[in-house]
């Protein structure tokens, strides 16, 4: 058997390792273009930040490891052409002219997603960046401690975790949005409750602009020395980053034939199937399946990525499993703010022809003579016409991401607010109040079903 994987990081790696302990004997070789193969991309803000010195602590798995375990790595190599019909996929190097092909029993393509780059005059200035790589950070980070100056462009998960990176790097920051708020996966309250609270705790050290397009990038030989916006702003800046969204790496199955879903990423089954024979893919690269509606949604995290490549893995080496789909689930911080959310929203719910009904509550999410007490804002969604549960988001400096792994349960289980509300929670006070948050946003929602 001669397995191949396309991609390392999260998904590729992962099947690469999975692979291994179910088939010994077979041949598994790994290509991808990075110049690593298994490392941690949602820590290079933290590392950028400050958090630890050594960036290897990214790292989960070596090539080295992997060759130990007969599985074969070939960094800076790129495929750029698949051929089912003779079960081959072309590499080519990236660190010489040399071009080659290699067969394959099984295909797993795992390429991920790249970078959005903004159509901005000069984008391509020196000091102008990415998150993407690990050279990504330890560019930023040596770029960032001898900075006074920093724009970011883009308010979603990555902006936010940058701004709270080069904000503790000292840095005077300024994250230009093109949209009216931050954070737009919330619904649109919870989206202004995010910049609300974060311009509290500001205290003069970064400026949030929404509404506002960045247009032009000046500069020199250098590198990038300001940003210009549609307004006709301008900032200082020593240093860009660019964290406008990223898009699934869809080419090379295109042309192979491939099936693209409706979310634009590649199309596969629960079993990680594409529509091709032996070919099968994960990770950043492909669409998923939104449990909570049934439809299809585009995800790229970490965790989706992971145990889509252990699915992938299992069934091109045989064996049966399933990767039924997702629930939407994500967290993020930014300095003392923690924002957090599972299921659909009151805005996703309305583009899918979803009537609704919610509850919101702002608590202490702990009794409040604890000395680490803090507030929370939840806001709890049901379905109006049979009162279950949708989905939950949170914010606030308080623990407002336990409350909504708590909820993740409960739209696995498909359970109404009536159901959910019995719903027995750990209570001590340095852990809740007598009557959780949760519970009485349960309670509301409740009341509010009754009168609909």
């Amino acid at each position: 058997m001669k397995i191949v994987i396309l991609g390392g990081v999260a998904a590729g790696a992962k099947a690469a390792a999975k692979a291994r302990r179910i088939l010994p004997d077979a041949q598994i070789d790994l290509y991808t273009d990075d110049t690593h193969i298994s490392y941690s991309a949602c820590g290079l803000p933290y590392y950028i930040e400050g958090n630890f010195e050594d960036y290897k602590l990214l790292l989960v798995r070596s090539p080295e490891e992997f060759e130990q375990n007969n599985v074969h790595i070939h960094l800076q190599n790129r495929a750029i052409k698949i051929l089912p019909s003779s079960k081959q996929v072309l590499i080519q190097s990236l660190t010489s002219p040399e071009a080659f092909l290699v067969d394959y029993d099984k295909l797993i393509i795992a390429i991920g997603a790249s970078p959005v780059i903004p159509p901005i005059k000069n984008v391509n200035l020196n000091h102008v960046y990415t998150v993407r790589k690990i050279e990504d950070g330890i560019a930023i980070r040596e770029k960032a401690e001898k900075s006074k100056n920093a724009v970011i462009i883009g308010g979603g998960y990555i902006g936010i975790e940058m701004l709270e990176a080069l904000v503790k790097q000292n840095l005077n920051v300024t994250l230009i949005e093109y949209s009216n708020t931050i954070m737009q996966t919330f619904d649109d309250d919870m989206s202004q409750l995010i910049l609300e609270q974060l311009n509290f705790i500001n205290e003069g050290r970064f400026n949030i602009l929404t509404s506002e397009i960045a247009t032009e990038f000046s500069g020199d030989n250098e590198g990038v020395k300001s940003v210009k916006t549609g307004s006709g702003k301008e900032f200082p800046a020593d240093l860009v980053v660019l964290c406008a969204g990223v898009r699934p790496n869809t080419a090379i199955a295109v042309e192979a034939g491939i099936e693209i879903g409706v979310t634009g990423a590649i199309k596969v089954n629960e079993k990680m199937e594409t529509n091709i024979k032996d070919i099968y893919a994960c990770g950043d690269c492909v669409e998923e399946n939104l449990l909570i509606t049934n439809s299809k949604i585009w995800l790229p995290l970490g965790t989706n990525a992971n145990k889509e490549g252990r699915t992938a893995a299992i069934n091109a080496c045989g064996g049966e499993d399933k990767f039924m789909g997702v629930l939407g689930s994500a967290v993020t911080r930014c300095l003392s703010l923690t924002m957090s959310m599972t299921g659909i929203g009151v805005k996703m719910a309305e583009q899918l022809g979803i009537e609704t009904v919610f509850a919101k509550v702002s608590k202490d999410d702990k009794v409040g003579y604890m000395p680490d007490v803090n507030n929370i804002t939840l806001k709890l969604i049901a379905d109006k016409k049979t009162g279950k549960l949708l989905g939950c988001q949170g914010v606030g400096a308080g623990d407002a991401d336990k409350r909504v792994n708590t909820v993740t349960s409960a739209l696995l289980a498909g359970l109404t607010v009536e159901e959910f509300h019995r719903n027995d929670l750990t209570y001590a006070p340095p852990f809740s109040p007598t009557i959780d948050p949760l519970l009485n946003a349960a309670q509301i929602l409740i009341s509010k079903l009754s009168k609909s």
